[in-house]
């Protein structure tokens, strides 16, 4: 019979969080589940029992997150998985963006992050085993006009995520950013939601996207279950990706992004060149 495994899910009251958090518990796991407000999360003690112990935390407090990675071993032993899952995003230009709102979404998407993995590493460092999975944004890939804190702050994400896989690998900590595309969640409709009205100047610019993200909110590709689905499967696994797209969307808008960027990079590779010492030596690149 298979050990269950103990989970660590931050933001599990809603969105993704919520599904992964019931997936976890229908596949027999146990799971500390965490959102600023506990008593949201009691319809998930209720239906799971013991298998699931609520937890007040706000991911942006460092000192919370070593509490909550504390109570999972104190409650369950030792901790299996770390998803963090926390985050949100306002829509506005960067010029009329609230500056603590912009901090904000750092402090939680980003530096939360940051704060649960300080906190995990220890103990998955001293059992030899553990999966932290941080899930990002395809948004930490590409850029749109309108989403500066979020996409800097999951871009943030998505490099950090990685650079802890090629640091912690050989321990048996295996790391993954998932870099999903729109979901049917209620994201959108809270990204949009405190939207300010465009300066004119800006029209050019976020127009095109203001309209774009009301016409796909609530058609969204994504399906939060298969994405909590794909979760699960990564965390029963000895091989996992430094960076997994999900969704058909996040496939094709990072590919059409890529492509671009190689063209400008050739277009401007002379100039690039151009810079380098008349001694160089680019034989140190073979030990990165």
């Amino acid at each position: 019979m298979t050990t269950p495994k103990t989970w660590l899910i931050t933001g599990s009251a809603r969105g993704l969080g919520l599904n992964i958090a019931r997936a976890v518990l229908e596949a027999g796991d146990r799971l500390v589940a965490t959102a600023r407000n506990p008593e949201r999360l009691e319809p998930l003690v209720a239906e799971f029992g013991d298998r699931v112990a609520p937890f007040a935390l706000d991911v942006s407090d460092a000192a919370q997150a070593e509490k909550a990675v504390q109570f999972a071993i104190d409650t369950f032993g030792r901790l299996d998985v770390l998803v963090n899952n926390a985050g949100f995003g306002h829509f506005a230009p960067f010029e009329q963006s609230d500056p603590d709102h912009f901090r904000a979404q750092f402090e939680t998407n980003f530096f939360g992050v940051v704060n649960m993995v300080r906190a995990a590493l220890p103990h998955m460092r001293a059992q030899r085993s553990g999966h932290i999975i941080n899930v990002s944004s395809v948004g930490g890939r590409i850029v749109g006009p309108g989403m500066a804190a979020y996409q800097s702050s999951k871009w943030a994400v998505s490099a950090f995520s990685e650079i802890i896989a090629k640091e912690t690998g050989h321990l048996g900590i295996k790391t993954v950013s998932l870099e999903p595309g729109g979901m049917r969640t209620d994201w959108g409709q809270l990204a949009r939601g405190d939207a300010p009205k465009l300066m004119a100047d800006y029209e050019p610019a976020m127009g095109a996207m203001a309209e774009a993200l009301n016409k796909v909110v609530g058609h969204e590709v994504g399906d939060p279950d298969k994405v909590a689905a794909v979760v699960l499967d990564l965390a029963n696994s000895d091989h996992v990706p430094e960076h997994l797209l999900l969704g058909s969307d996040a496939w094709a808008m990072l590919h059409k992004v890529e492509e671009a960027r190689g063209r400008e990079a050739t277009e401007w590779e002379a100039v690039t060149r151009s810079t380098d010492s008349d001694d160089a030596d680019l034989s140190f690149l073979q030990h990165i």
